[in-house]
């Protein structure tokens, strides 16, 4: 399947190159599919987004991010936008002072089209029925998970070919996970990619098509969902069956040359 977006030995580094966090990373977001991004806290999850969105300075190092087949590597972020890749950061990165009407116009901002992005407005209002009863209402007073949908809804209406995620469930309630990853798969049932970076790996792969296991800034692994759902290792650090996530614990499972 043609990829959509691929990166191919990406190094990124932080203090002016001292510290390195992506070490020679490879992966591909194919046309029309959910990819989810595994990996334990530190292990370079966040960062990967930041540099195929390029709002790290003179980020990556080395290596090449292409999107739709033309290299994009060292792009501006807003030049990004409007080529079709849209980003919900951790934390989710709404303006709190602004209503959510105010929010979800600035979406539209990088589109040239206004026809076509006040109807696009419309359309992804009608998919979140709350931002409409919410609509004058300031950012900041919402609820996590009315923040959650609104951070999504205003990269919606940018209309894009690709959807980021970072972390979309974190900090909210069971029944609102379940409404979030529902929308998750609602929007790429339309025909948006989605790269989704989740803590919650069972949610993550229970609507993937294909997943990735970085660790360290390297990826370690890389299988269809379901392969990753049966994979042991992957149960044993991601599903909640064993230990928690190390390092230690894939060098382990290397000697034991069980990573083919």
């Amino acid at each position: 399947m043609t990829a959509l977006l691929s990166l191919a030995n990406v190094e990124t580094a932080y203090h002016h190159g001292r510290l390195l966090v992506l070490r020679g990373v490879s992966m591909a977001v194919p046309a029309g599919q959910i990819v989810a991004l595994l990996g334990s806290n530190g292990a370079g999850k966040s960062t990967l987004l930041r540099t195929i969105m390029g709002s790290i300075p003179d980020q990556p190092q080395k290596g090449t991010v292409e999107f739709l087949g033309r290299r994009i590597t060292g792009w501006d972020t807003e030049d990004l936008a409007r080529l079709g890749i849209a980003y919900v950061p951790e934390g989710r990165g709404i303006f709190p002072e602004l209503t959510v009407e105010e929010n979800l116009r600035l979406g539209a901002y990088t589109r040239r089209d206004r026809d076509a992005a006040r109807s696009d407005t419309e359309r992804v209002v009608a998919r979140f029925p709350i931002l409409r009863d919410r609509a004058g209402q300031l950012a900041g007073t919402l609820s996590g998970g009315e923040q959650q949908m609104l951070a999504i809804a205003r990269a919606l209406v940018m209309s894009p070919r690709l959807l980021l995620l970072d972390e979309p469930s974190l900090g909210l309630a069971p029944r609102v996970v379940a409404e979030i990853f529902r929308i998750i798969r609602e929007i790429n049932g339309g025909g948006t990619a989605i790269l989704l970076v989740e803590q919650n790996a069972r949610m993550a792969l229970t609507v993937a098509h294909h997943g990735y296991v970085l660790e360290s800034g390297r990826i370690v692994l890389e299988e269809t969902a379901d392969e990753l759902r049966a994979n042991a290792n992957v149960q044993e650090l991601y599903l909640g069956v064993g230990a928690a996530p190390s390092v230690k614990g894939w060098r382990r499972w290397r000697e034991r040359k069980r990573w083919a």
